[in-house]
């Protein structure tokens, strides 16, 4: 029986982990689970699957989940704070961890279950863009397992399966993207949060539906897909594929396609890394490729989405400019979202940060910049808050999006950013 840690488990890929897991109760456990304020949707949870712990990211909920525990009759534990979400990952009795968490919040947890020797399903973006080099090597030194969800590296991993090593240095990698709701439109003006996370094809989280909209979700996976198979960005091109049915696609030395189709549902890619290297039934309804009729291919529009480009440039910047993109962009995302901004205000937040970056510079400089910079140029009047908690991660500092509150920090006496 394996026993699994679900990070981010009232969100989407959570939503759908929970699906097939429970299709496979027969090999899966679920040993704990987190979410960051759904206290409710928490309790259904431990309801459901009886895992031995539950962890509320957000502080001020706790009492609420122990209560709602006691009264639901659960014998579930309940824990809180950023700590507590990275024990979990960490946890002995852990043997696989799917990392859903949303943004910055995610990178202690990601590197607590690497240096554990976890088999880590990752599908937070963020612990790649933001440090990549020093997660790839952490994996190695720790003998973990990484294991992509994303649809598209999940589809370039199935793809190279078939390849040999030798012939990997070789290889082209060709994402698609399905062009999100505003494919073909040259005037941005006038959208609104709702336009923008009404996605065509997929169900997801608002930021990241967001982030399809503008197409810097794919400009994040690309920086992923560099590092995560170590192909230099000139041989990793996006094409815009409407139907999300291939999901991505590797070109060999002799000019050869492998491409990796199914239907626009995480669990396939879900379910494919959790039984790796075995193939689980998802629930999915295979694809009928006569019902579907066609196929349709076309570039990115890359001058009126010009994040797609940014997301190259930062790469050619070196390390820090990653950390700078991801960090501007969750905060116009964010300030979008709570309609402070207009959509096209995400581009000009995003590309008025980048420059080139020394990669080794640190201590609070890097991401710390950007995020204070990027909140001044999407609300003026915001206050400049000076005792905020960072996370240092390889040579940067990093702060954690809302979800990791600083409180979990100062409580426990750390009035400095914390060393790992």
């Amino acid at each position: 029986m394996e026993r699994l840690a679900l990070l981010g488990a009232t969100g989407s890929i959570g939503k759908s982990t929970l699906d097939v897991l429970s299709r496979h109760e027969d090999r899966f456990s679920l040993y704990g689970a987190s979410a960051h304020s759904n206290v409710a949707k928490l309790v259904d949870i431990a309801r459901r699957f009886n895992p031995e712990v539950v962890v509320i990211s957000d502080e001020s909920r706790y009492g609420e989940l122990k209560d709602a525990l006691r009264a639901a009759g659960l014998s579930t534990r309940a824990e809180t704070g950023a700590a507590a979400l990275e024990e979990l990952a960490g946890a002995p009795e852990v043997d696989s961890v799917m990392q859903a968490v949303v943004g910055a919040a995610g990178l202690r947890p990601t590197f607590r279950a690497v240096e554990s020797g976890k088999r880590l399903l990752l599908a937070n973006k963020e612990s790649v863009v933001c440090g990549a080099e020093l997660l790839m090597r952490r994996v190695k030194e720790c003998g973990a397992t990484l294991l992509p969800v994303d649809s598209e590296h999940s589809a370039v991993f199935q793809c190279l399966q078939g390849v040999p090593a030798s012939e990997r240095a070789r290889v082209k990698l060709w994402l698609t993207a399905s062009g999100g709701p505003f494919r073909g439109r040259k005037d941005l003006s006038g959208i609104t949060p709702a336009m923008a996370v009404a996605h065509p094809n997929w169900s997801m989280g608002r930021k990241i539906s967001v982030d399809s909209a503008s197409l810097m979700n794919k400009g994040l996976e690309v920086i992923e897909a560099r590092h995560l198979f170590d192909v230099p960005p000139e041989r990793i091109e996006v094409v815009v594929h409407p139907e999300s049915v291939v999901h991505s696609m590797i070109e060999l030395a002799d000019g050869a396609l492998l491409a990796q189709l199914g239907s626009a549902d995480m669990r396939e890619p879900i379910g494919y890394a959790m039984g790796y290297p075995d193939r689980l039934p998802a629930g999915i309804r295979p694809l009928r490729l006569a019902e579907i009729g066609r196929l349709t291919f076309e570039e990115p529009d890359r001058e009126t989405f010009p994040l797609l480009d940014a997301a190259y440039k930062a790469l050619a910047m070196g390390a820090g400019s990653t950390v700078v993109l991801n960090a501007a962009n969750e905060i116009a995302v964010e300030a979008f979202l709570n309609e402070r901004i207009g959509f096209t205000d995400i581009f000009s937040t995003v590309l008025e940060r980048q420059r080139p970056r020394a990669s080794t510079t640190s201590s609070r400089s890097i991401a710390k910049r950007a995020r204070r910079r990027a909140k001044r140029s999407v609300s003026p009047n915001l206050p400049r808050h000076r005792n905020t908690t960072w996370v240092f991660f390889g040579p940067y500092w990093v702060l954690p999006s809302r979800s990791a509150s600083s409180s979990s920090f100062t409580r426990r006496g750390i009035s400095s950013p914390p060393r790992v």
